[in-house]
């Protein structure tokens, strides 16, 4: 462990030397708070906070946001012709983040 913390620090000190460390994002701010994380929930933070800084948004947050929408129209429909039709919508949407949302979890194991 201790040669793995020299490999990281000389890594460092390679990078700022060469001037690899400035004029980043955030640079002279304090880190953001957050929470301790360990194992997979931090595997899973880290990669969504890549994933948020790209600009690339996963599928299960796009269907979700859909699936929000879609009950909140379903809410305001009156007669029952309408809500069959947008709950049939609702049901398909939850299908496919429930399927999202498994093949994440499988391929984070």
């Amino acid at each position: 462990m201790r040669s793995f913390m020299r490999l990281i620090e000389s890594q460092i000190a390679k990078a700022r030397a060469a001037g690899g460390l400035t004029g980043l994002k955030g640079e002279g701010k304090p880190l953001p708070e957050r929470p301790v994380e360990t194992g997979e929930q931090a595997v899973a933070s880290a990669g969504m906070r890549i994933m948020a800084e790209a600009g690339v948004v996963p599928e299960e947050f796009q269907i979700k946001k859909e699936l929000d929408a879609a009950r909140k129209i379903y809410a305001s429909l009156s007669t029952e012709e309408e809500r069959a039709k947008q709950m049939s919508k609702i049901s398909s949407l939850e299908l496919r983040y429930n399927i999202a949302v498994e093949a994440r979890r499988k391929f984070m194991r």
